[in-house]
């Protein structure tokens, strides 16, 4: 297991060392889809980034408790604590049970991410399904006088807490700063100061998701489900919290706060942000009509788009980039990541293909056999570098020269050990498939590749080349296919 991976800490202005739990735990958190819209590119990257986390502490040997929440209760309309819950007027929009738009949206969450190549969590918790944690932490949070309660609304004291533990130290941010920036919203009349934020709001008559409290019906604030659900998964401090830099502030600001408040220490020992996606150096957004959701890309049904891209080439797009970096989404970007991973998915055809001679007594080059070896451990020192998948795709291409160089014989196989020429093997096709995360994509038009097939068995019986006939006729065979020669031509039918 590898010891000297760094970690950027959002805490810190510096990578630190990862320290985990010992024996080695990890214990993971991500801020989940909010199920009231389809998922967009953006929030899809920020997936994919802590995908990648997941995939390369199992790869170097941790046991990793990976917990990704569903949002399904509390996000208002303006994040703000006021407005419409957006799950309830998008269920009044669609004419369906708000249940039924949390069914709907989670399913449609889980098929992106499954065709994206994104792997299951641990856990997925939903926030209406831990109702009575979140009461229990209000609760906590009461005790110790940082929070208050208003018309049935419980809001958190923020200026209090301030007094003994800072505010904004995720963030960055100075309280006077953030006061003196601060603008009166609808409905703030009956908090204390401006930046107090609701623990539990009273629902109106007219709110559809509710719940009974000790102070009435109402529902949870959208920044308590996280801080309940990570610790009841992970414990009262865990290694990683993730989610998109979107996220920092207010969110996962307010997250350390009641669990400092309620809990009496910092949730999580490392704060990870996922950096923004722009199209084309702007930044995404509805208005400016360059967001995009995940099947324009693969139908190419948008106007700032050149043609369609495939899943994969997507997800290679996506980790050309150091996930702390702002991304940009260009046609000319995702036409050269179509490219990189074509030359990944082939190199993963090619690897597989050879094989180290045994039979031949070959003289060891010691210098090649060193800088192969370096090649490899160069993959882990990038994902070490606070997962630096850009850093490790380039390491993998000069691994693949070296498989290229091999498999068409300018280079000869014997001049490496049988031990280095499986560690390049090996460390090729996990840091792709496993590490990574892309896999072959397939003809999407196997119909039109059997009509190939057909027409080279029509020309080789009109050749009278029997051997190919039946070989071919064999092939077929062994995927379940049988040929048919009839007055009308060649036709075939599924194996029965």
């Amino acid at each position: 297991m590898e010891q000297n991976l760094k970690v950027y800490n959002s805490l810190s202005s510096s990578k630190e060392k990862f320290e985990p739990l010992s024996p080695p735990y990890v214990g993971m958190y991500i801020c989940g889809p909010t199920v009231y819209s389809d998922v967009h590119l953006g929030n899809l990257r920020s997936f994919l980034s802590f995908d990648i986390v997941y995939r390369y502490l199992q790869h170097i040997g941790y046991k990793v408790r990976y917990v990704r929440n569903i949002t399904d209760v509390g996000h208002l309309e303006n994040d703000a604590d006021e407005g419409e819950d957006k799950i309830a007027k998008k269920a009044k929009l669609e004419n369906l049970e708000p249940m039924e738009v949390v069914h709907k949206y989670t399913q449609g969450f889980h098929e992106v991410a499954q065709i994206f190549n994104l792997k299951g969590p641990s856990i997925e918790p939903s926030a209406s399904g831990h109702i009575i944690e979140q009461i229990d932490l209000v609760k906590k949070i009461l005790d110790t006088g940082l929070a208050y309660e208003i018309n049935g609304s419980i809001y958190f004291d923020v200026m209090k807490y301030h007094e003994n533990t800072h505010y904004g130290i995720l963030s960055g941010r100075v309280l006077e700063d953030l006061l003196s920036g601060s603008r009166e919203l609808d409905g703030q009349e009956e908090k204390r100061g401006p930046l107090d934020f609701a623990l539990w709001k009273k629902a109106a008559p007219a709110h559809i998701m509710r719940w009974p409290s000790p102070w009435g019906d109402g529902f949870p604030g959208w920044h308590l489900e996280c801080s309940t659900m990570s610790t009841k998964y992970l414990g009262k401090q865990f290694d990683i919290h993730g989610g998109g830099l979107d996220l920092k502030f207010p969110h996962h600001e307010c997250e350390i706060a009641q669990c400092v408040a309620g809990y009496g220490v910092s949730p999580a020992k490392y704060w990870m942000h996922a950096n923004m996606l722009t199209i084309n150096g702007q930044k995404m957004s509805k208005s400016l009509g360059n967001s995009f959701l995940p099947h324009q890309l693969f139908d190419g049904d948008h106007e700032l788009l050149d043609r369609a891209y495939s899943p994969m080439t997507v997800r290679f797009f996506m980790l050309q980039t150091h996930y702390r970096s702002t991304l940009d989404l260009s046609n000319e970007a995702l036409t050269a990541a179509s490219k990189g991973y074509k030359k990944l998915a082939n190199g993963l055809r090619v690897a597989s293909q050879i094989s180290y001679p045994f039979n031949q007594q070959g003289e060891i080059n010691e210098q090649l056999d060193q800088q192969v070896n370096q090649l490899c451990d160069n993959c882990y020192h990038a994902m070490n570098d606070d997962f630096n998948t850009a850093k490790a795709i380039a390491h993998l291409f000069n691994i693949l020269k070296k498989i290229n160089t091999m498999h068409n014989g300018n280079l000869d196989i014997s001049q490496v050990t049988s031990q280095t020429f499986v560690r390049m093997k090996s460390t090729f096709q996990m840091f792709v498939q496993e590490v990574l995360g892309l896999k072959e994509e397939k003809p999407s038009e196997p119909d039109l590749l059997l009509d190939i097939v057909l027409g080279s068995y029509r020309e080789a019986k009109a050749e009278k080349k029997y051997e190919k006939v039946d070989a071919i006729r064999d092939q077929l065979k062994k995927q379940g296919i049988v040929l048919k020669d009839m007055k009308t031509g060649v036709d075939w039918a599924y194996e029965e």
